[in-house]
């Protein structure tokens, strides 16, 4: 069966570019669902450098609490994989966004390390899967070749989170504490299932077509899908290497490359800024060129950006948000792509469980990853990070190793769309 979208076109004047007022408002509406699932996560990074002294607790510890999202997200991806393709998508997405919600106002509510770990994990539980009923939706509703650009659309809700949420939960933190950037995420997630509620129309299309009746026999007909274990091995390096260096990079510029921690929203704001005006055009160069080109290119920055990031002294702030702007291109001209063409895998039938099981190992991936740079870097008594070089490497290797695994999946998907390249 060749990949194709399942529901049936929408009778809307169309936007340049195919889109219809309906997709382009859904676009919109996906993506900020991924800038406050985004947002949950990545503020843990830059609030370690607060969270860290205020609540007592060592790199090691504060790199548990960041796993334990990881690994409650990539559990609950694994259970919930049998039932993804049984339900209205959007019902679905309410039900976790709900979770998610609950998690989040335990981490708000936290008055100890322990209380913020168990907010952590039922974040994780919930919000893990949400992004991959984003994904399915967004195959079962734009076709392959518009798929670069939605993504490139919904992905900057990772930018902006950086331009707004992370600078904004940095002001919160300096000016009250940490609690209050946790307490606002609450406030912004009602908000959103409410826009959900009300203007997101049902997407139900592929529960017509044959299901296995069985939770469990779904769940196994799809991880035992011999053409699916490429992508998921993709999927598994992609989230290692980027795990590694995220949950420790407030703690390493502020205390490695010497940028005050007043400092950091800018940082934020500014690679922030950049990403979100990036991310709309390599998804489009992507549709353009080719998305394993646009790879390729993604991955040759990464590397070379990592293991400048990973080698840097006592920068100015300057150096510190050039040398961050440039390897978000390479990160968002990886993420993109990757994202695209992966999603053309699945057959119609199997979306829903291939994206919670692909989101899944993503999450125990990149938290097996944050475990291990914990466990390689270690803090000095200045507060500065050593073997931090180490993480680099890593990264790199797995950066290589996903670009050669790459090639075979992009190679896979033009055969059944019977093209030269996607």
């Amino acid at each position: 069966m060749t990949e194709q979208t399942i529901v049936t076109p929408i009778n809307e004047q169309q936007r340049v570019g195919g889109f219809s007022r309906y997709q382009s408002a859904l676009v919109a509406l996906l993506a900020f669902v991924q800038f406050t699932i985004i947002l949950d996560f990545t503020i843990m990074s830059p609030l370690g450098a607060i969270i860290m002294p205020t609540l007592g607790v060592t790199a090691a510890q504060f790199g548990v609490a960041v796993s334990a999202y990881a690994f409650s997200a990539g559990i609950s991806g694994i259970l919930a994989a049998g039932f993804a393709d049984r339900f209205d998508r959007k019902r679905l997405l309410l039900f976790f966004y709900a979770g998610f919600t609950l998690g989040t106002v335990l981490c708000t509510l936290a008055p100890t390390y322990h209380v913020l770990l168990l907010g952590r994990v039922v974040s994780g539980l919930f919000g893990g899967v949400m992004s991959s009923i984003v994904l399915a939706i967004i195959t079962d509703l734009f076709e392959l070749k518009l798929r670069g650009r939605v993504m490139g659309f919904v992905q900057t809700a990772f930018a902006a989170s950086q331009v707004l949420g992370i600078p904004a939960g940095l002001f919160l933190s300096n000016h009250w504490n940490w609690h209050v950037s946790f307490g606002a995420l609450v406030a912004l997630s009602l908000v959103t299932m409410t826009a959900v509620i009300f203007l997101m129309r049902p997407v139900d299309a592929h529960l017509s077509l044959k299901q296995d009746h069985n939770a469990f026999a779904h769940l196994i007909a799809t991880v035992s899908q011999p053409r699916y274990t490429l992508a998921f091995l993709v999927t598994t390096l992609l989230a290692t290497g980027g795990y590694m260096l995220m949950p420790f990079g407030s703690a390493y510029t502020v205390n490695n490359l010497g940028i005050d921690i007043v400092d950091l929203p800018t940082i934020y704001l500014v690679s922030g800024l950049f990403s979100i005006f990036t991310g709309p055009l390599v998804g489009r160069a992507s549709d353009t060129f080719g998305k394993f080109p646009t790879f390729m290119f993604g991955s040759f920055v990464s590397i070379v950006m990592v293991l400048i990031y990973t080698h840097l002294g006592r920068v100015s702030l300057t150096v510190a948000i050039t040398v961050n702007v440039v390897m978000f291109v390479g990160i968002f001209s990886r993420m993109i792509p990757s994202q695209a063409l992966i999603s053309a895998i699945p057959d119609p039938g199997q979306r829903g469980s291939f994206s919670a099981v692909s989101a899944s190992l993503q999450q125990l991936s990149g938290g097996l990853g944050s475990v291990l740079a914990a466990a390689i870097i270690a803090q000095n008594a200045n507060g500065s990070l050593r073997h931090f070089d180490l993480l680099g490497y890593v990264v790199v290797a797995t950066s290589l190793a996903s670009l050669t695994l790459m090639y075979f999946v992009q190679k896979a998907v033009a055969n059944r769309a019977g093209k030269q390249m996607v």
